[in-house]
Protein backbone atom coordinates (compact mmCIF):
# COMPACT_ATOMS: atom_id res chain seq x y z
CA UNK A 1 0.00 0.00 0.00
CA UNK A 2 1.34 3.70 -0.64
CA UNK A 3 0.24 4.62 3.06
CA UNK A 4 3.07 2.56 3.98
CA UNK A 5 5.35 4.48 6.64
CA UNK A 6 2.93 7.01 7.16
CA UNK A 7 2.15 8.44 10.68
CA UNK A 8 -1.33 8.12 11.96
CA UNK A 9 -2.53 9.50 15.54
CA UNK A 10 -4.66 7.57 17.22
CA UNK A 11 -6.99 9.98 19.67
CA UNK A 12 -9.83 7.84 21.70
CA UNK A 13 -10.22 7.61 25.81
CA UNK A 14 -10.78 3.65 25.45
CA UNK A 15 -7.55 2.16 25.75
CA UNK A 16 -8.71 -1.38 24.32
CA UNK A 17 -9.86 0.62 20.92
CA UNK A 18 -6.46 2.58 20.91
CA UNK A 19 -4.99 -0.92 21.34
CA UNK A 20 -6.84 -2.30 18.48
CA UNK A 21 -6.76 0.45 16.38
CA UNK A 22 -2.81 1.02 16.84
CA UNK A 23 -2.48 -2.78 15.96
CA UNK A 24 -4.73 -2.99 13.04
CA UNK A 25 -2.75 0.66 11.53
CA UNK A 26 0.79 -1.20 12.22
CA UNK A 27 -0.15 -4.43 10.52
CA UNK A 28 -0.67 -2.79 7.42
CA UNK A 29 2.92 -0.74 7.65
CA UNK A 30 1.68 2.73 9.55
CA UNK A 31 3.49 3.84 12.32
CA UNK A 32 1.21 4.82 14.96
CA UNK A 33 0.89 7.39 17.93
CA UNK A 34 -1.74 6.94 20.68
CA UNK A 35 -3.52 10.21 22.35
CA UNK A 36 -6.25 9.73 25.37
CA UNK A 37 -7.56 13.00 24.96
CA UNK A 38 -8.80 15.55 23.14
CA UNK A 39 -6.36 17.59 25.03
CA UNK A 40 -3.59 14.77 24.77
CA UNK A 41 -4.29 14.98 20.88
CA UNK A 42 -3.62 18.58 20.82
CA UNK A 43 -0.40 17.87 23.05
CA UNK A 44 0.69 15.98 21.14
CA UNK A 45 0.21 18.30 17.87
CA UNK A 46 2.57 21.03 19.09
CA UNK A 47 5.86 19.18 18.98
CA UNK A 48 4.60 16.80 15.82
CA UNK A 49 2.57 16.57 13.43
CA UNK A 50 1.24 12.76 12.00
CA UNK A 51 0.13 12.49 8.31
CA UNK A 52 -3.49 11.61 9.78
CA UNK A 53 -5.70 12.00 12.66
CA UNK A 54 -8.24 9.25 13.64
CA UNK A 55 -10.22 10.81 16.16
CA UNK A 56 -12.91 9.59 18.49
CA UNK A 57 -16.14 11.80 18.69
CA UNK A 58 -17.39 10.85 22.23
CA UNK A 59 -14.74 11.84 24.24
CA UNK A 60 -15.60 13.27 27.89
CA UNK A 61 -14.29 16.97 28.38
CA UNK A 62 -13.25 17.85 25.13
CA UNK A 63 -15.27 16.01 22.42
CA UNK A 64 -13.90 15.11 19.19
CA UNK A 65 -15.90 17.75 17.14
CA UNK A 66 -14.42 20.49 19.36
CA UNK A 67 -10.66 18.76 18.78
CA UNK A 68 -11.40 18.64 14.98
CA UNK A 69 -12.04 22.25 14.93
CA UNK A 70 -9.13 23.28 17.04
CA UNK A 71 -6.77 21.12 14.99
CA UNK A 72 -8.42 22.75 11.85
CA UNK A 73 -8.19 26.12 12.87
CA UNK A 74 -4.44 25.63 12.98
CA UNK A 75 -3.24 22.94 10.73
CA UNK A 76 -6.02 23.39 8.16
CA UNK A 77 -4.11 20.75 5.99
CA UNK A 78 -3.95 18.13 8.39
CA UNK A 79 -6.33 15.27 7.76
CA UNK A 80 -8.92 14.28 10.36
CA UNK A 81 -10.96 10.86 9.98
CA UNK A 82 -13.46 10.73 12.45
CA UNK A 83 -14.90 7.83 14.53
CA UNK A 84 -18.31 7.54 15.81
CA UNK A 85 -20.63 4.87 17.37
CA UNK A 86 -23.21 7.29 16.02
CA UNK A 87 -24.44 6.26 12.43
CA UNK A 88 -26.55 9.14 12.01
CA UNK A 89 -27.31 10.38 8.63
CA UNK A 90 -27.67 14.10 9.56
CA UNK A 91 -23.80 13.52 11.83
CA UNK A 92 -22.11 12.23 8.47
CA UNK A 93 -23.73 14.96 6.25
CA UNK A 94 -22.39 17.95 9.46
CA UNK A 95 -19.10 16.08 9.13
CA UNK A 96 -18.68 15.30 5.59
CA UNK A 97 -20.70 18.01 3.94
CA UNK A 98 -20.63 21.21 6.07
CA UNK A 99 -17.55 20.80 7.89
CA UNK A 100 -15.38 19.20 5.68
CA UNK A 101 -14.27 16.60 7.43
CA UNK A 102 -11.78 14.21 5.43
CA UNK A 103 -13.74 11.07 6.91
CA UNK A 104 -16.45 9.64 8.95
CA UNK A 105 -16.34 5.76 9.88
CA UNK A 106 -18.61 4.39 12.41
CA UNK A 107 -17.80 1.96 15.00
CA UNK A 108 -18.13 -0.96 15.20
CA UNK A 109 -15.99 -0.80 11.83
CA UNK A 110 -14.85 -2.87 9.05
CA UNK A 111 -11.01 -3.58 9.28
CA UNK A 112 -10.27 -3.31 5.36
CA UNK A 113 -12.92 -0.51 5.50
CA UNK A 114 -10.93 1.64 7.62
CA UNK A 115 -7.48 0.87 6.06
CA UNK A 116 -8.47 1.66 2.88
CA UNK A 117 -10.29 5.01 4.15
CA UNK A 118 -7.02 6.02 5.84
CA UNK A 119 -4.78 5.00 3.17
CA UNK A 120 -6.87 6.70 0.40
CA UNK A 121 -6.45 10.23 2.52
CA UNK A 122 -2.52 9.49 2.54
CA UNK A 123 -1.50 9.25 -1.33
Amino acid sequence: MSCFGKNVLVVDDEAHLREILQSLLELNGLSTSCASSGEECLLMLESSLPDLVLLDVMMPGMDGWEVFHRIKEKYEHLPVVLLTVRNHDFDKMMGLDILKVEGYITKPFDNDELIKSVCSLLD
